[in-house]
């Protein structure tokens, strides 16, 4: 089984659009912090220290692709459960599945779920390029 990671976001009244809906690119926020989260879990240090120590700058999103299943809206608290369910060489694939939290108990509810391609990156002749994944990075996360 890969290893899951899960990170919890509450809904805020200024995520929502005018119908009161969360405006969908807050999800994308949402990931990315998830993700960031999940490495964090791992042992992974912040970027700014990947960067000074090894040049890693971070895991930039190369693609992307959710479905949404329910809408949400201010006051929800939301689960976002955090996989890599493939590692390459310089790329892996990070789920994400997201479910909203019952106030009466029940079980969550699933509202989102996105598969993500990120890289490890670094800057090589001045320019951001994909690096190989470190092996103890690797190591740590799977």
């Amino acid at each position: 089984m890969p290893r899951q990671v899960t990170f919890e976001q509450r809904v805020e009244f200024g995520d929502c659009d005018p119908v009161g809906i969360v405006w969908f690119p807050n999800y994308f926020r949402w990931l990315d912090a998830a993700s960031r989260h999940f490495f964090i879990s791992c042992g992974i240090p912040p970027w700014r220290t990947t960067l000074a120590e090894r040049g890693i700058v971070g895991t930039p999103l190369v693609s992307s692709n959710a479905t949404f299943s329910s809408p949400v809206s201010y006051d929800d608290v939301l689960l976002i459960e955090t996989e890599v369910r493939e590692w390459g060489r310089k790329r892996f694939m990070q789920h994400h599945r997201v479910l909203r939290l019952s106030s009466c108990g029940d079980a969550p509810q699933l509202v989102m779920e996105a598969d993500e391609t990120r890289v490890f990156a670094g800057y090589q002749e001045g320019r951001l390029r994909a690096i190989p994944i470190p092996a103890d990075y690797l190591a740590q996360c799977s």
